[in-house]
């Protein structure tokens, strides 16, 4: 997730945008910039890399200005480089912007504005709003502002300035936060709070579909109407090491938290807007390219990996193109039957880890067409694949992924049904339904999250357990796996998951009394299968924690507790499961006392063999 500040009063801007973008590097970023109004014109600072490169360049010869804005990008469209930086200008340099998120109808307002006569620098969906506002001044930099909201779609924080205006900026949100800290003398504005706490503890969170116009002694809200909003003022009470990670105790806790968005992200400008088909312009296959492929390998590592388990079912199940998926570490070790009749799907959250890297050369190398699936703009993965599927989750700052499975679950579906829809494997009418219980998925996380208390109980009670096993068939079966490596790798627990069937070849003869179970059940097809399996573990005394969609009134006569998350599509429904077991394995840490955030002998990036 990018970065924002801003600055308007009676102090210099840029000391006060490198100390808040500073503030803002837990964020994770890959390249940075400034803008400030010097009295004449708006200069702009940017550099691909760390801050200290900004920094660096201009030491000695800084912006002077006491109006300015600055930001810190994390790369969606566009691979990180000077010009992709932002603050993005108009071909005047009278507007400047910077945003956090997505625009997805920027392609369409960028190809109008070009046979204009606009001529862009970047390969970002930012710079056409700067344009835009050049196209669209009418001599009122609000009304202009407004103008340029209703013609854009997709979720952002924005921030205007202008050359025409100079002393004040102009700030909106939808989806992304943005908060206004409030000064004596001047005033600021933050994507998050660490970016001002040092500065002020009074705030302004806005909402989404607010602007506000913000100048040094005034701070004006309204809707997108122009109709005047009173706001109340949020004092901020938490320390400066609490407010990066947005007042939750842990990373891993906010991410987890993060994810109705980061799912919304990822899915929200390829979806049809009439949800008749996945829309992937990123890659514009047809069916004669689908239909030469024999077989599709998906290679990955630890999360990344059960992520491409359950896109092996998607792809399968709705595309009918048979699939293996493989272990990374495993794959070029075992020369793999490959040839130019194969695609490879490479998963990975950085787009580093070397062993996928490793894998997905060999792939290429033996003929294979490729495509990555990274959350990482110009990684080293998304380099060396033919075609690139970014997630975009933001960064993860905790060693345990949790939205980046969620998002890369969203790909694989999406792709999946991408595929179908070239084929004409499935009904037109299941693909708007699927797609239609899609769009209800980031909500129905936001559901899941909003009644923990049950799980932490479940925690304090049998976190000190030693041993924890996991079972479900089918999907629920790849879900359990990523339940239960997050248990293991952050309360140091020894889970294992099972696929249930396999109980009495062997497992049984660990299940003794008291052990805790955890049982999966949402798959119709395999649902009375799974029950005799419970009732296996059951008949030998262990505790059963059930998990299940919410009209489900059956499981609760054969387990000791349930949780519930939103009914869906079976297909869907792994999106929600893993909620309550990313929240079992964190709390049961908590109960434990483990580094939550930096579990041990782990690291984010494996770039190691």
């Amino acid at each position: 997730m990018c970065g924002i500040v801003g600055y308007v009063g009676d102090g210099q801007a840029t000391p006060f945008l490198l100390e808040g973008l500073t503030k803002l590097e837990y964020r994770g970023y890959d390249s940075a910039g400034i803008a400030v109004y010097d009295g004449k014109s708006i200069r702009v600072e940017k550099s691909v890399g760390r801050l200290v490169s900004l920094k660096e360049k201009i030491a000695g010869n800084e912006p002077s200005g006491m109006v300015g804005i600055g930001h810190t990008r994390w790369a969606t469209h566009g691979r990180p480089s000077d010009l992709n930086a932002h603050p993005h200008t108009d071909c005047t340099g009278d507007f400047v912007v910077v945003h956090n998120g997505i625009i997805e109808n920027y392609m369409a307002l960028k190809e109008d504005l070009i046979k204009k006569g606009h001529v862009f620098k970047s390969e970002t969906d930012t710079e056409v709003i700067a344009h835009m506002m050049e196209e669209l001044y009418n001599g009122d930099f609000e009304a202009t502002v407004r103008d340029v909201l209703n013609r854009i779609d997709g979720s952002y924080s924005l921030v205007f300035m202008s050359r025409r205006d100079p002393d004040r900026l102009i700030c909106t949100k939808q989806d992304n936060p943005l908060v206004i800290g409030l000064g004596e003398g001047e005033n600021f504005i933050a994507s998050d709070i660490p970016a001002i706490i040092s500065r002020t503890r009074r705030t302004y969170i806005l909402n989404d579909g607010e602007i506000a116009v913000i100048r040094k002694d005034s701070v004006w809200v309204t809707n997108r109407e122009g109709e005047p909003i009173t706001k109340k003022v949020f004092e901020v009470n938490w320390n400066a090491e609490a407010a990066e990670k947005g007042g939750y105790e842990h990373f891993m806790l906010k991410e987890i938290h993060e994810q109705p968005k980061a799912v919304r992200d990822t899915m929200s400008a390829r979806l049809a807007k009439d949800d008749s088909a996945v829309v992937l312009d990123e890659l514009k296959w047809n069916e004669d390219f689908l239909n030469s492929f024999h077989k599709i390998f998906i290679v990955a590592c630890g999360t990344a990996y059960h992520a491409g388990l359950v896109g092996k079912y998607y792809i399968e199940r709705l595309a009918r193109i048979p699939v293996e998926c493989d272990i990374a570490s495993e794959f070029r070790y075992r020369s793999p039957i490959i040839d130019d009749c194969t695609l490879t799907i490479v998963i990975s959250q950085s787009g580093e880890t070397i062993d996928t890297l490793a894998a997905l050369k060999e792939a290429k190398r033996l003929g294979s067409k490729t495509l990555a699936v990274t959350n990482v703009v110009g990684s080293s993965i998304a380099r060396e694949a033919d075609q690139v599927i970014y997630t975009w989750a933001g960064p993860e700052i905790a060693v345990a992924s949790t939205k980046a499975y969620t998002t890369q679950l969203i790909v694989m579906f999406m792709l999946a049904l991408y595929m179908a829809g070239i084929r004409r494997t499935l009904p037109a009418a299941r693909i708007h339904e699927l797609i239609g219980k899609l769009r209800q998925i980031p909500a129905q996380i936001s559901e899941t999250l909003e009644d923990v208390e049950p799980i932490k109980t479940f925690a304090k009670v049998y976190g000190f357990n030693e041993d924890v096993f996991f079972i479900g068939r089918s999907l629920d079966y790849d879900v359990a796996l990523e339940g239960s490596l997050k248990l293991k790798e952050i309360s140091y627990i020894h889970a294992e998951a099972y696929a249930a069937g396999e109980l009495k070849h062997g497992t049984l003869a660990l299940i003794v009394e008291g052990i805790p179970v955890i049982a999966l059940a949402t798959q119709k097809s395999v649902y009375e299968k799974t029950l005799s399996n419970i009732k296996e573990v059951k008949a030998r005394d262990a505790v059963v924690i059930g998990i299940a969609a919410a009209n489900d009134t059956e499981l609760e006569k054969y387990v000791d507790h349930v949780i519930k998350v939103p009914e869906t599509d079976e297909l869907l429904i792994p999106l929600l499961t893993v909620v309550p077991l990313q929240l079992l394995a964190y709390y049961a840490a908590i109960t434990r006392g483990s580094d939550v955030d930096k579990p041990r002998n782990l690291a984010k990036s494996v770039t190691v063999e």
